[in-house]
């Protein structure tokens, strides 16, 4: 696995850059593509996902809804015209059988699949794209590292 030096990191200093980035992003995402979310508590992957759901919604000319952590019921779904994106968050899952019962990776070539805290998942699956964010020097200052997709 290489090594990431801070120059492989993206800064995102604003909600503002957040979002930009999630934007563009957003147009290199296809059906069957898997994105891990990797980062503390708080470092801002759902955020990221907010706008990367909205941004395909305001593409499709659609309304803007919520987009919450599904950190209770584990899954949100959004159907985008022809996608469909799953959004999972395993932080409460505590082994891999339930990762397994979740058919986690059930049909994803009709799906986008976004995934929040995927450290037990084994093996990777294909099409896997990394998002690792970190805090930067304060808590106010975000970094983002992309694995698997060139911007």
């Amino acid at each position: 696995m290489p090594i990431a030096i801070k120059s492989d990191f993206i800064s995102l200093p604003s909600e503002k850059k957040t979002e930009e980035l999630a934007k563009k992003f957003s147009k290199k995402l296809k059906l069957g593509h898997v994105v891990f979310f990797v980062g503390e508590m708080g470092v801002g992957k759902t955020t990221f996902i907010r706008y990367l759901i909205n941004n395909f919604q305001k593409e499709n000319r659609l309304k803007i809804t919520e987009v919450t952590s599904p950190t209770f019921n584990l899954l949100n779904e959004y159907k985008i015209k022809k996608i469909k994106i799953n959004h999972y968050d395993l932080f409460r899952i505590k082994n891999l059988d339930e990762i397994h019962n979740l058919g986690l990776f059930d049909n994803i070539s009709n799906a986008i699949t976004l995934v929040e805290w995927p450290q037990k998942i084994k093996p990777k699956p294909k099409n896997l794209i990394e998002l690792n964010f970190e805090y930067g020097n304060d808590y106010k200052k975000r970094l983002v590292q992309i694995k698997g997709l060139n911007l």
